[in-house]
């Protein structure tokens, strides 16, 4: 059985079909999945959803995209109050996120040190917490890492989305944290993280949709949903001379170790 571990279920192109969404994840033999936030209003959104859905948990924070959303103290006092949800599983999606233009009233100086700023408190909130986080990364990876290596003594972070090689991985991999691969790894020019996909420990990576986006061969240019998760473990599966059972027990075991919650 396959383990999606990151699947915006709360996205707007899930509006108007998301039971039959969910069904065919089910179908596809996808037993478990985890939903990211993007911001609070996301986070309690996602957790009503997650109460009538047995097989779904929620990961609750601030995007780096949408850290313009708070502002000042309150909002990690209830970020706080939503992590103690019987359905959270982690912190999440956090991080830095260089490749987009800061929103109106940021200089470039000031969107990235605001970044900064709350993914450092969320990851406070989650070491004391006990919970692991969700890290996005695009185009920030020395700033990322230099903010939650520190942390690694107290949280594990999954790297999702990850497209980098495995020298850049290993020094995370050596602290407890995992890398997780989404449906580019099986396109035809996946690039470097082909070889990681490839040579990555058992115990050292997830798979994710990242629905609705990246879905993978042979959906690609469509809108990506959880059940498409199978697909990318047969690629990875095909990268590692395994079988796709293999890959879904791997996966499935380090998700369930990482993810607070799951029996």
């Amino acid at each position: 059985m396959f383990f999606d571990s990151h699947t915006h279920l709360g996205s707007k192109q899930f509006a108007q079909d998301l039971p039959a969404v969910l069904e065919r994840a089910r179908a596809a033999g996808v037993s478990r999945m985890v939903a990211p936030a993007t911001d609070l209003t996301n986070a309690r959104e996602l957790l009503a959803m997650a109460e009538k859905e047995p097989d779904v948990r929620v990961a609750v924070g601030i995007h780096p995209c949408d850290v313009d959303s708070v502002s000042g103290e309150a909002w990690i006092d209830e970020l706080r109050e939503l992590a103690r949800h019987p359905k959270v599983c982690a912190i999440g999606e956090i991080g830095l996120d260089y490749f987009h233009a800061p929103p109106d009233g940021f200089t470039l100086e000031q969107w990235r040190a605001h970044q900064a700023t709350v993914l450092t408190a969320q990851l406070e909130l989650a070491a004391q917490a006990r919970l692991n986080v969700i890290l996005h990364n695009r185009e920030s990876w020395e700033d990322l890492t230099a903010l939650v290596l520190p942390f690694s003594d107290h949280l594990r972070g999954v790297f999702h989305c990850y497209t980098g090689t495995f020298e850049q991985a290993r020094p995370l991999l050596d602290r407890g944290h995992l890398i997780s691969f989404t449906g580019i790894v099986s396109f035809k020019n996946p690039g470097a993280m082909a070889d990681t996909a490839r040579v990555v420990p058992a115990e050292g990576y997830m798979i994710e949709t990242d629905a609705p986006y990246l879905a993978p061969v042979p959906h690609r240019g469509k809108r990506c949903e959880p059940a498409y998760v199978a697909d990318t473990a047969r690629a990875i599966a095909a990268l590692r001379g395994e079988t796709p059972e293999t890959v879904a027990a791997d996966t499935t075991r380090n998700a369930l170790a990482f993810f607070r919650g799951w029996d």
